[in-house]
């Protein structure tokens, strides 16, 4: 008897215990300003949910400008989902992609720095140079099947020169340092091939540089990267800090001579995740007089606030606009542009879904009071000054050297 009774207490305690295991713990309660966050979000959804519409002042400011990307992720896209081939896929029909010619028409993009990204995997199996420069001759592929429509520039005047016949001008950004293999002539090789920016890092820390999304290990930027930095400058290469550690982009602030930019990134005041910008660091690049190109991805532009308590996670496309104005307010207006990420990314704000929207960004900025010189700047006009700038520095740099 006392045996049966123990063993019922036991059975007792232990289904006692498992429930408070898998009992989950209350969802916390919101502070007032996420409650404020949470209620932006629903009144965001529901002026969504009403008809949106780009007037005609707004696409005749749109189409005006310079609309610059800096960021599209087709080439890999190209390369994973249609065997590199464009008979496989032809994007001068509809496509499954966030990219087909038809829609970057009615975009009205006249610039796209094409990334030819390759894993960080890459590194390790020892294939990241070669794998880069066949995705290099990718975008060459890409220009050469439908030269009505794309023409490769390697400089500004290019890119001035091609957007006057009605093409779009094309560029080649490594997206990932550990693409030259810890060589400052297979530096010299992606530039020579058309490469124009290089993204020191990705996913994974290099031996002379650290990744936003790894462990700090050279303290942001070693010796070596240093030299990587002043090798870019003299060549003419921009210097892309996205996806590198806030310590990376100080430092590369500290060392570079020209302009650097941002290809793809957010706020980090506004989201709150390591791919973003801080605001310390925004002030530094205004001071450097580089561009912070807005992402478009919804985890790296709807605040956390807001994603936490699952209330509209995608957000809309205004989020994108919230995100340039505090760039605005925190670095300037010449300090800011656009790079989507297209092709590259899953999750997109509401009346964001491919390259055809990008006017909903005009048409906003204009309901929120900025003018068409101001609107032109964030399109384009920012970049294609530290394009100019870069230029500039490299010849300088290039006449010391003599």
């Amino acid at each position: 008897m006392k045996h049966a009774l123990v063993i019922v207490l036991v059975l007792s305690f232990v289904s006692q215990l498992h429930g408070q295991r898998r009992r989950r713990p209350p969802r916390p309660e919101p502070t007032p300003y996420q409650r404020a966050a949470i209620e932006a979000a629903e009144t965001a959804s529901q002026r969504f949910a009403e008809k949106f519409e780009v007037t005609p002042e707004a696409l005749e400011i749109h189409n005006a400008g310079m609309l610059w990307d800096g960021h599209n992720d087709l080439p890999w896209a190209m390369r994973t989902r249609a065997d590199s081939s464009f008979k496989n896929v032809d994007i001068s029909k509809p496509t499954e992609f966030h990219t087909d010619i038809d829609r970057l028409r009615k975009g009205g993009l006249k610039a796209q720095f094409w990334s030819v990204y390759v894993p960080a995997s890459t590194m390790t199996q020892g294939n990241a140079h070669i794998t880069t420069l066949e995705q290099i001759d990718l975008v060459h592929k890409m220009c050469e099947t439908y030269p009505d429509v794309f023409e490769l520039a390697l400089t500004a005047d290019d890119v001035d020169r091609i957007v006057a016949t009605g093409k779009i001008a094309s560029l080649i950004g490594v997206e990932g340092g550990h693409s030259i293999e810890n060589s400052l002539a297979r530096l010299r090789e992606l530039y020579d091939r058309g490469a124009r920016y290089m993204t020191l890092t990705h996913s994974r820390n290099l031996d002379w540089a650290d990744s936003c999304t790894d462990e700090p290990r050279v303290g942001g930027l070693n010796d070596f990267g240093e030299e990587v930095v002043r090798e870019m400058n003299k060549l003419g290469m921009l210097v892309d800090i996205s996806h590198v550690s806030p310590e990376c982009m100080k430092k590369t602030l500290a060392v570079t001579k020209a302009p650097v930019i941002f290809s793809h990134s957010s706020a980090r005041a506004l989201c709150d995740v390591t791919r973003n910008v801080p605001d310390d660091v925004l002030k530094l690049t205004a001071e450097n007089g580089g561009v912070v190109m807005v992402n478009f991805a919804s985890g790296f532009t709807v605040p956390r606030s807001m994603s936490r308590f699952n209330i509209r996670v995608h957000g809309d496309f205004r989020v994108l606009v919230d995100h340039i104005e505090h760039i605005i307010k925190v670095a300037g207006i010449d300090n800011v542009g656009i790079g989507s990420d297209f092709d590259g990314i899953g999750t997109l704000p509401k009346g964001m879904d491919d390259v055809s929207y990008y006017p909903y960004i005009t048409q906003e900025l204009l309901n929120r009071g900025y003018d068409r010189p101001q609107i032109h700047k964030i399109l384009g006009d920012n970049m294609m000054r530290v394009l100019r700038q870069t230029e500039i520095v490299a010849k300088q740099l290039q006449e010391e050297a003599k």
